[in-house]
């Protein structure tokens, strides 16, 4: 290796730390604005009907903006009931669960070191003598007033959402504009790229939004038949963590293994877990593949990556648009890869066309010879 390409490697290192350092630093902004982008991508197509049937930009976007607004209000009043009940529970799942854990710590009665240390890492409060008590313990619930000091920083980033969302569908075609000028070839031919990247986007979460919706149905009705308490909630969990690819089916499954043994005794415990790992095995392997097309499957390696960086950033946020990142990413770099060669074989065939005598010269002294 030259000491020039040391040197672009060296800067290319430095530059992606920096990157991610301040992405990092200053998530508060950088994550929903690029949620917003997110938004904005998957509702292209929407904003070019609007455009379609003669409605004014400024007009579109505010209606899709109020589209997508009224989709998180009407998320969060069907998603509210299911947060207030699991809010109000907390005490007793937890209380569950430390007794599900002090049943399998009498089971291991022969490890006494080991069962004590675990005994104080999961209920450093519990009594000192071994005794279990009868009812459920008091557990402190998160005040209000924490919740009450967070309430400006969540409107701010919703502010930042909305306003950068709007912005996004407004000016979509200007930021394609400016990104055109770094892609080679005619800007006309670079921003169809973006265009085309954003219908394949809004296509792979529409298709990813209708199968989790069947999954989470599914998942619930399977554990109804299961006997498993709260399927309902059980299905909305399945559905949302099914958007994070490989980590929120994980979560999934082993949150249904702890409930299963909470809530059943012996091998029958683990049946609510298996429903949910056959039914997302059926779903992976078989209707996904067959609803999305071979042709807009990304590589899972890819997948994984992109995910862990997404997540390890912005937490929650970074799981959501860890994919449609990806697969805009991947979608505009094969346009623009895809463009580039047919520009270089074109160039090839003017000029083979020209050494044969077949094209015609461009120039004006040439045409007057």
């Amino acid at each position: 290796m030259t000491t020039e390409s040391q040197t672009r490697w060296a800067l290319i290192i430095l530059a992606t730390i920096a990157v991610l350092a301040v992405l990092w630093l200053a998530k508060a902004v950088f994550a929903p604005l690029t949620l917003a982008f997110t938004v904005a991508v998957v509702f292209a197509p929407l904003s070019d009907f609007w455009q379609r049937l003669g409605i004014p930009v400024i007009v579109g976007s505010l209606i899709s903006l109020g589209l997508g607004l009224a989709i998180c209000l009407l998320l969060v009043i069907a998603l509210e009931p299911v947060a207030a009940s699991l809010y109000q529970k907390a005490p007793l799942i937890k209380w569950e669960l430390r007794q599900a854990v002090s049943g399998l710590q009498s089971m291991l009665r022969g490890l006494d070191q080991v069962s004590q240390e675990v005994s104080e890492a999961i209920s450093p409060d519990a009594p000192a003598n071994g005794k279990e008590n009868s009812e459920p313990a008091m557990v402190a619930v998160p005040p209000l007033s924490r919740a009450l000091l967070l309430a400006p920083a969540i409107i701010g980033q919703l502010m930042v959402f909305a306003g950068g969302l709007y912005f996004l569908l407004l000016c979509r075609q200007d930021v394609y504009r400016w990104l055109a000028r770094f892609a080679k070839g005619t800007d006309a031919a670079a921003i169809e790229v973006f265009r085309a990247a954003d219908l394949v986007v809004a296509r792979y979460s529409l298709a990813i939004t209708v199968i989790n919706a069947a999954f989470g149905a599914s998942v619930g009705i399977g554990l109804q038949l299961a006997g498993m308490p709260n399927p309902i909630l059980w299905a909305v969990v399945a559905a949302l963590f099914n958007f994070v690819m490989y980590l929120g089916p994980a979560i999934v499954a082993v949150s249904l293994f702890v409930a299963g043994a909470v809530v059943f005794d012996g091998l029958y415990s683990v049946v609510p877990a298996l429903v949910f790992i056959a039914l997302n095995i059926i779903e992976g392997q078989f209707v996904t593949p067959l609803l999305i097309g071979r042709h807009m499957r990304v590589n899972p390696l890819l997948v994984f990556l992109s995910l862990c960086l997404w997540l390890w950033l912005w937490g929650p946020v970074g799981g959501i648009i860890a994919i449609p990142v990806l697969v805009w990413l991947l979608a505009v770099a094969e346009g623009l890869r895809t463009q580039n060669s047919r520009g270089m074989a074109e160039d090839m065939a003017s000029g083979a066309a020209l050494l044969t005598g077949e094209g015609r010269p461009l120039t004006g002294a040439a045409s007057a010879d």
